[in-house]
């Protein structure tokens, strides 16, 4: 990465407040475009041109990137030819008037509520393990929260008499989200008997430890969950992030409103949240489909 770039990137993590994640994939986009103007010879142009700009976007959607990687990596070069102008090195941006090519809605996977159950009453074992492994698997789906704010929550951002936690989200964008009764009681437990014994008398910042005293990976995460959800018996190929959508989706279709989803997943666009609405209406055609007496004559009027 040229020393341009890389002052970019800085600019992004100091002066924009951007995660570290999210500065790393935004240098992992710019790769990707670089790669492709050197590619196409684009970069022997100067300035790439607008229709450089849509050859690019097509063969992200040729490389089968998802639309949430296609609108990042965008975002991420829109904001370096902003950099470039601020730092008078161009005049305009090649990317004004250019949205990601759609291929239509694509909406998350998520987990039936009969799945999550499964999940979060498995057994217990008696090991400090397990408790806390069952506490942050039932903290993830009762606050929707991302993995990578799950594994950094400090005690400072509990408040177990109500309830509550203080997130520092993307952009450093601090919310308040409940965590319900049974995930209260359950982080509860597993701060009075368990953290202290996997400390062993060491001190941490970070409410979830491992016996060595630091916090849980994500990548210890992301594997202690499969192992449960195979133990549950689930077939689907779980990750965190499919119990967050589950956590939103089952709260719509429990009827609650959209802003106050919206809120607690610490969306900035009200827009990213209304994915899930559309799972909701997806529901509800099934659910017409099985139960309303013409729906079965509709379909064959068109067969």
């Amino acid at each position: 990465m040229d020393p341009l770039a890389e002052r970019y990137l800085s600019h992004l993590r100091v002066e924009g407040g951007l995660s570290v994640n999210t500065v790393e994939a935004y240098r992992r986009d710019l790769s990707k475009f670089h790669s492709y103007l050197h590619r196409t010879g684009a970069i022997l142009l100067g300035v790439p041109t607008p229709e450089t700009m849509t050859g690019f976007l097509r063969s992200l959607q040729e490389a089968r990137l998802s639309r949430t990687s296609s609108v990042r990596c965008l975002s991420a070069i829109r904001g370096w030819f902003r950099f470039l102008m601020r730092e008078r090195m161009i005049e305009e941006s090649p990317t004004i008037g250019l949205a990601p090519i759609s291929r239509g809605v694509r909406l998350p996977k998520t987990l039936s509520q009969q799945e999550v159950m499964a999940l979060l009453d498995l057994g217990a074992v008696p090991t400090l393990e397990d408790l806390r492994d069952r506490t942050m698997v039932e903290l993830l789906y009762a606050t929707g929260l991302r993995v990578s704010e799950l594994v950094m929550t400090e005690i400072a951002q509990m408040n177990l008499d109500v309830g509550y936690l203080r997130v520092t989200g993307k952009g450093a964008k601090q919310r308040l989200v409940p965590m319900g009764e049974v995930a209260r009681q359950l982080l509860l437990q597993y701060v009075e008997e368990a953290r202290p014994r996997l400390l062993k008398k060491r001190t941490s910042r970070y409410v979830f430890v491992s016996r060595r005293g630091g916090p849980l990976t994500r990548q210890a995460f992301w594997k202690l969950l499969r192992s449960r959800a195979r133990r549950a018996g689930i077939t689907k190929v779980i990750s965190p992030h499919m119990l967050r959508h589950s956590f939103a989706t089952h709260l719509i279709e429990g009827g609650a409103d959209l802003r106050s989803v919206q809120v607690m997943l610490g969306h900035a666009n009200i827009a990213t949240t209304q994915i899930y609405t559309h799972i909701e209406r997806g529901r509800l055609k099934l659910v017409h489909d099985r139960y309303f007496p013409r729906a079965e004559r509709r379909h064959e009027g068109k067969s």
